[in-house]
């Protein structure tokens, strides 16, 4: 690479970091991350799938590299390494943090690798301890329960908050909508309740769309991009979204551990990113209707479906739950949600599995609860597989109810406290 090019991918990969004006959300989702395309000829975002790049003035790489090395900020001039950062990815990470209003964003090779590099950031200035509010995701309550990481979890519900802090507590975390029970918190009284300590919202289930939970006092913001954020069911990848400080320590801990988000996956994120707004609004309209019928249906228990809105449907049947995964045609019976395509699963097989029985039981998670990722499929095709799937079940006396988080001191319900283990 010759000095001129050099200087024009240099201050293309500047560029795309530059902010405009602020616009209106559908907007910094079709435009965000490629600010600079026109400039250099190009409409489409490129793919850059180099590992490393070339570099003739050794003596400046080693400056950039003891620059990275104490504030993990990206470096200055063109990418150096893969692991270090890569063009294709910062486009996707400028996009994201845009859509959440917050300074930096940093992108991971799945949603628990980036949760793992929150939790080892925060570790590594001394504070393991973590407050949840559960129910949170299986593999990011397993994640916590477990210690893998040296932490130390105490659970409790949003009025608990504030007792539960100690000096060492490093983070707060919350997951709202949550999985799979779609209970929300008020996230401004979570992060009233959290004093200095940092609030960690999973807004996987929301997205920006529904919901930007900086602007509620979230410090870092947190997605499975494998979800709504890609929205083709074809890519792995995870972010967390925060101020420029944490970013360059998770910067740091992605390039010490190796978690790195392929560039390709880069680029079908951000492909995905301006579909997002009218993927969710379309899908969450579909849904809430879908809602509407299930709760009118006697072979249906309870309805789970949250004030806020969105795709996601949770829902308690009287009869065998399998059946109904089974029974499905047009709706696919798989893990994973916020595709375009409707997916059913029943979480205490599976995405919930690895919580221990009696703690998902509490949170919520009984064996006769499924989870439907609502895609945008046709209303009434959707419906007609549903009923179908349903059987003929028979009604009990009462009817079903349905459940949009009622009465709760900050107006949410929650699970009661879970046990907290002991120190690792």
């Amino acid at each position: 690479m010759d000095s001129a090019a050099a200087s024009t991918h240099a201050h293309a990969y500047d560029d795309v970091r530059t902010s405009p004006a602020p616009r209106a959300l559908a907007t910094e989702a079709v435009h965000a991350g490629r600010d600079d395309l026109a400039r250099q000829g190009l409409h489409a975002p490129p793919i850059d799938l180099s590992t490393t790049y070339p570099s003739y003035d050794s003596r400046a790489e080693a400056a950039r590299i003891d620059a990275f090395a104490a504030t993990g900020a990206e470096p200055e001039g063109p990418p150096v390494y893969g692991r270090l950062g890569n063009p294709t990815v910062a486009r996707f990470e400028t996009a994201l943090a845009r859509l959440e209003g917050t300074g930096s964003a940093v992108a991971f090779a799945s949603g628990m690798a980036a949760l793992s590099a929150v939790l080892l950031a925060r570790a590594s200035l001394g504070l393991r301890h973590v407050v949840a509010v559960c129910p949170l995701y299986g593999c990011s309550d397993h994640l916590l329960t477990a210690g893998l990481l040296g932490s130390e979890v105490t659970w409790t519900d949003p009025a608990g908050i504030a007792d539960a802090l100690r000096p060492d507590t490093g983070l707060v975390m919350v997951e709202s909508p949550a999985n799979p029970t779609l209970a929300e918190v008020d996230l401004r009284a979570v992060a009233h309740s959290c004093g200095s300590v940092p609030l960690l919202a999973d807004n996987t289930f929301a997205t920006p769309v529904l919901q930007r939970p900086a602007e509620h006092g979230a410090r870092f913001v947190l997605h499975s991009a494998t979800k709504y954020l890609g929205g083709h069911g074809d890519v792995l990848a995870g972010v967390v979204a925060c101020d420029e400080e944490f970013a360059g320590l998770l910067r740091q801990i992605r390039f010490a551990t190796g978690g790195v988000l392929h560039p390709l996956a880069g680029y079908l994120l951000l492909r995905g990113l301006s579909t997002l707004p009218v993927r969710v609004r379309a899908a969450s309209a579909t849904a809430a209707e879908l809602a509407r019928r299930l709760t009118a249906d006697p072979r249906v228990a309870r309805v789970h479906y949250p004030r806020l809105g969105g795709a996601m449907i949770a829902f308690e049947v009287h009869g065998d739950p399998h059946e109904v995964i089974a029974a499905v045609r047009l709706i696919t019976p798989a893990v994973s949600l916020g595709s375009v395509d409707t997916l059913i699963q029943h979480p205490a097989s599976i995405s919930h599995r690895i919580v221990d029985a009696d703690d998902r039981r509490g949170a919520g998670v009984n064996d006769r609860l499924l989870r439907l990722s609502v895609g945008l499929e046709d209303t009434e095709d959707l419906w007609n597989d549903l009923d179908s799937a349903l059987g003929g079940a028979c009604a009990p006396p009462s009817g079903a109810t349905l459940r949009r988080s009622p009465a709760h001191r900050n107006g949410t319900t929650t699970p009661p406290p879970r046990r907290s283990p002991a120190r690792p």
